[in-house]
């Protein structure tokens, strides 16, 4: 595609004793389809003293994904030359595979383990700064992390699943082209709370963006259906 688009993109915090990093994944090529699923708790149980239990009656709010899937290539990004090109030419996409499966393990709580030392350098190959600053987070929790997808749906995810299907290798066994199946899903306010880094306010505040926009995007469809309803009337 010819001229400038928005891509999609994960942005995954990491805390650091100064300002929080952020390790941006932009998407090579946006996906040409994508699945937002919603699906409706349950009605809560009857109390003790009752014998029946509203059946409108809801727990919360309805859970929300996202799935898709997202193309990787390294001839195009060798064809666009700069560090990116440099490094599929060397090691193909894994470099962009890694950061991916990355936002899917929990960080260690030890300085020297692999997963609490991953450096924002991987944050620098897709146009985040601070290479080598460290990150330390407790045990078995995971970053905060935005599915960016324009800029009237950001929202707080965890990936959920991921698979990867590799097509081409180089002379190395690199993988130069794979696809990558993602599945995300929403944090609520009340999985939010548990939240316990500098960044949960921003979480929070993405979702209530979004959800603010739904609303009022509901507001304004009013019109179509005011239209709809002087269409049916006999005059």
């Amino acid at each position: 595609m010819s001229g400038f688009y928005l891509r999609g993109a994960l942005v995954e915090f990491m805390p650091t004793p100064l300002i929080p990093i952020p390790n941006i994944i932009v998407f090579q090529f946006n996906p040409e389809s994508m699945s937002h699923s919603w699906t409706q708790p349950e009605a809560p149980a009857a109390g003790p003293n009752q014998t029946t239990t509203n059946p409108l009656a809801v727990k919360g709010n309805p859970g929300e994904s996202f799935s898709f899937t997202l193309s990787l290539d390294a001839s195009d990004s060798i064809a666009d030359g700069g560090a990116s090109g440099a490094l599929a030419t060397i090691s193909g996409v894994p470099s962009r595979l890694a950061a991916l499966e990355m936002l899917l393990f929990p960080s260690s709580d030890t300085e020297g383990g692999l997963l609490g030392t991953v450096t924002a350098g991987i944050g620098a190959a897709f146009g985040a700064g601070g290479g080598g600053v460290k990150r330390k987070v407790p045990a078995s929790t995971i970053n905060t992390v935005l599915f960016v997808w324009g800029p009237g749906r950001i929202v707080p995810v965890r990936v959920t699943a991921l698979t990867v299907t590799e097509r081409l290798y180089d002379t190395l066994l690199n993988p130069t082209k794979a696809e990558v199946q993602i599945t995300l899903r929403v944090l609520t306010d009340d999985e939010l709370k548990h939240n316990t880094d500098l960044l949960k306010d921003l979480a929070k505040a993405a979702n209530s963006y979004s959800h603010g926009l739904r609303q009022a995007l509901a507001v304004a469809n009013l019109v179509n259906s005011a239209d709809s309803i002087l269409g049916m009337l006999p005059i």
